[in-house]
């Protein structure tokens, strides 16, 4: 009998279903659409779909248990997204209670970037320390902290939010409240807002920008300094919070990594002298998008070896 876990990445747009074997192999693999206009109860049973066409193709019997990744705030000690804005259709409902009920197995509930870090942790990057701290960068900013080989979640879950660490004093007015997070000034679309404050376009995406720089334009360039600039800020911050071995950024926006970097880490070694006098390592991510998708799947691993 073959021993395995399903991880499962919940997002707005699509959902994607792994069943991954304890030594980190993906023995197979489910993605579709979700379908938030069908309503909650039409989400709840595509997630349960997907997961028991997994057991049906390799056997119910070595089912380890369930790891569910979504975006937004979750209250773990109720199994609850409490705030999300791309799935508002289950804010406030018992996922988790749903989901064990129509399965009939354990099933474990965790933030996508905290998957993301938890996944880096066990299969991508950060397999030889057990603390790190990842940052994802898309159209927001994400972030997981694992300490000692586990998610720090705060007494309520909702720790790592690194996103909205404040890196520009009265800076750009954020939708949680506060002025200056660092997703207003290093994100996908913060790119694309300093990219049109500068006269690179109205309608230009982050991938113009990118593709701009690739051709010369310094404008370009600087915004990616600048990006770069807040994420020194906020790394430093990091460092000087945690002395943690590792710092991991990743999403769709590491493709600028050599644009960014460098005024990144010089930021970096200027605001911390942890960092300017220990091995402190600040590297990319390796997993990519996969990365929830293993964390997820290595939450009920991790329960059961404890």
């Amino acid at each position: 009998m073959r021993k395995y876990s399903i991880g499962v990445d919940l997002g707005g747009t699509n959902l994607r279903a792994a069943a991954i074997s304890p030594a980190a192999e993906v023995l197979e693999r489910i993605t579709g659409a979700t379908n938030l206009d069908a309503g909650r109860e039409a989400v709840l049973e595509d997630i349960v779909n997907s997961i028991k066409a997994l057991e049906d193709r390799l056997g119910s019997e070595g089912l380890i248990g369930v790891g569910i990744g979504v975006a937004g705030f979750i209250d773990m000690r109720r199994g609850v997204i409490v705030g999300s804005n791309n799935l508002p259709e289950l804010e406030g409902v018992p996922i988790l209670e749903e989901i064990e009920q129509r399965l009939g197995t354990r099933v474990f509930l965790e933030n996508d970037a905290n998957a993301a870090a938890l996944g880096e942790k066990w299969a991508g990057a950060g397999k030889d320390v057990d603390d790190l701290a990842l940052l994802t960068l898309g159209t927001g900013i994400g972030g997981g902290i694992i300490y000692q080989g586990r998610v720090m979640h705060g007494f309520v879950g909702m720790a790592g939010e690194i996103g909205h660490m404040m890196v520009v004093p009265n800076g750009n007015p954020c939708g949680c409240g506060n002025h200056g997070c660092l997703e207003k000034h290093a994100s996908a679309r913060a790119v694309e807002g300093m990219a049109y404050m500068i006269g690179l376009g109205e309608k230009v995406t982050a991938r113009d920008v990118f593709e701009l720089a690739e051709q010369g334009n310094e404008l370009a360039r600087r915004v990616f300094r600048r990006m770069g600039v807040a994420l020194g800020i906020a790394l430093a911050t990091l460092v000087n919070l945690f002395n943690f071995p590792l710092y991991l950024l990743g999403g769709g926006v590491l493709g600028a990594w050599k644009y960014f970097a460098p005024a990144m880490m010089e930021e970096v070694e200027r605001r911390s002298f942890t960092y300017r006098n220990t091995r402190t390592r600040i590297e990319k991510a390796v997993l990519g998008n996969e990365a929830g998708l293993y964390g997820a799947a290595y939450l009920p691993v991790q329960a059961q070896a404890s």
